[in-house]
């Protein structure tokens, strides 16, 4: 039986979309296809650019949108490279990007990168087979300080240590090679009061060898300037991401970019005489439903952030 990926707060995307008068759209994580699907199915007189990185998952979506053909571009290639020449494709500046930054569940169970610890596949967790650096070189190759510090930052792991000291141990007696054998090895690293919680323990340890194989944070940071960038005047951003360090940057950026004044805030008056760049559509993020939760459980760690871009940027420095 084939599974499919169901995209999260599709409502809400189409909702913040505004394309009624069509105009160019930018789904610059693309996936399976399944917002891109909606936007073309909801804005008939809107024409599309899908970003992905992923081949495999690129063709599933190509297969999907097949009946649009007229209507979508596709191009292989990160978001972040990708967005500085978003309006190549159709000669137009976007006035819509969207961002997911979810993993599809291709990758868990179709792709055999090492995704799910469940499974005996190769710990590779690249998103990109371009890439060159793998999941297991990380594990056997990086110093024990180094990978303990890595699972802290990018997974927000207490026992950070006490698992690196264990994937040290294991890889002077053998090469660790499987996605369920660093599972297996974690597991047994905690303390058994931690091994039946909500989340499996290896949960974070692995979210952070994804972050950084694939250079996620890095390149989401890059890839909202370019984005906000190259969005037409009245144009929107919108950003779907799953865990506390992905929403942070958002926040942040679209913060900044909101920000009239940047006088210092011990000046008591305004010597800037800036004006916002952007409109925050969404001061608090946007969640999924009960509803959804229930019927599609990925989207309970969902939020989604808009910002809608004032004037042209283009002689700005964002």
């Amino acid at each position: 039986m084939e599974i499919h990926h169901i995209p999260v707060l599709f409502d809400e995307v189409l909702r913040f979309a505004e394309l009624q008068e069509g105009g160019v759209a930018v789904d610059a994580t693309t996936g399976e296809g399944g917002h891109s699907e909606g936007l073309l199915r909801h804005f008939p007189r809107c024409r599309l650019v899908c970003f992905d990185a992923d081949e495999g998952i690129q063709q599933k979506a190509r297969q999907r949108l097949a009946g649009y053909a007229d209507r979508v571009q596709f191009v292989h290639t990160w978001f972040d490279e990708g967005l500085p020449r978003a309006e190549e494709w159709w000669q137009e500046k976007p006035r819509f990007i969207l961002m997911d930054l979810g993993i599809s569940i291709f990758h868990y169970v179709e792709s055999g990168r090492g995704f799910s610890f469940q499974s005996e596949e190769p710990l590779d967790m690249r998103l990109s087979l371009g890439d060159s650096i793998t999941a297991a070189d990380v594990v056997n190759t990086w110093k024990e300080k180094d990978l303990a510090d890595l699972l802290w930052k990018f997974g927000e792991e207490s026992l950070s240590r006490r698992i690196a000291r264990a994937i040290v141990s294991t890889r002077l007696k053998e090469r660790i090679e499987s996605a369920k054998q660093l599972a297996d090895i974690i597991w047994e690293a905690v303390p058994p009061a931690v091994r039946h919680g909500r989340l499996h323990p290896a949960t974070k340890s692995f979210q952070a060898l994804r972050i950084a194989v694939n250079h996620e944070l890095e390149r989401l940071e890059s890839a909202l300037g370019k984005a906000f960038h190259v969005l037409a005047p009245g144009g929107r951003l919108a950003v779907i991401s799953f865990h506390s360090l992905e929403d942070r940057i958002v926040k942040t950026a679209f913060r900044e970019w909101a920000k009239e004044c940047i006088c210092p805030p011990e000046q008591p008056k305004c010597t800037c005489s800036r004006l916002a760049l952007a409109k925050d559509l969404t001061r608090k993020p946007v969640v999924a439903t009960e509803q959804e939760s229930l019927a599609n459980p990925p989207s309970r760690s969902a939020k989604l952030r808009v910002i809608e871009k004032l004037r042209d940027t283009r002689e700005e420095k964002l």
